[in-house]
């Protein structure tokens, strides 16, 4: 079972620890000082900006992190991606990383990717659709999108996260369902 929890700042060390995960940090490309990680964990922490971060545990264990934000609440990010599709108002974007090395490759991620849906369906009743915008190269997180039910829309030149990675993305799109 799936639970979940806002991140709190006595998360910090965990998400240092899995940040410096190599196959987190391959896709993340995040610093991981506790300076770090309380400067760009902190405020969501806090409740003092809009973005939320959530603690997905499996049976009690945490085992991740997902981010969640309307894209309105970012221009910057709302106008790259608008330059290429449209971005409907109420439109959420997630993030997301699995923690523990050892759970990598076990079906995991569809699953805290479709719970994490169905979390934001439930918790933002203004949300009409999610997307998710991934690196090309990043064929193992566009997977587990597909499984989650989320359907790819477009091919898009991006800023990468991480500066070895060309702008190549692809667009995963879910919109609300009817009685969400």
């Amino acid at each position: 079972m799936i639970s979940w929890r806002r991140v709190t700042e006595d998360d910090f060390p965990l998400l240092a620890r899995w940040l410096a995960e190599p196959h987190v940090a391959r896709w993340w490309n995040h610093e991981t000082t506790a300076e770090a990680v309380a400067r760009d964990f902190g405020p969501s922490a806090r409740g003092a900006e809009p973005s939320q971060d959530w603690l997905a545990s499996v049976d009690g264990v945490p085992c991740a992190l997902v981010q969640r934000s309307f894209f309105a609440d970012y221009p910057e990010y709302l106008d790259e991606l608008g330059a290429f599709l449209d971005v409907p108002d109420g439109t959420l974007s997630l993030d997301y990383l699995i923690g523990e090395r050892d759970l990598v490759g076990q079906g995991l991620g569809p699953r805290i990717i479709a719970s994490a849906v169905a979390k934001a369906w439930a918790d933002e009743p203004s949300a009409t659709g999610i997307m998710i915008p991934v690196s090309t190269a990043n064929q193992r997180s566009w997977r587990a999108l597909e499984k989650a039910g989320l359907a790819r829309i477009a091919e898009v030149e991006l800023t990468p996260d991480n500066p070895v990675d060309d702008r190549a993305h692809v667009v995963y799109y879910l919109a609300r369902p009817a009685g969400a």
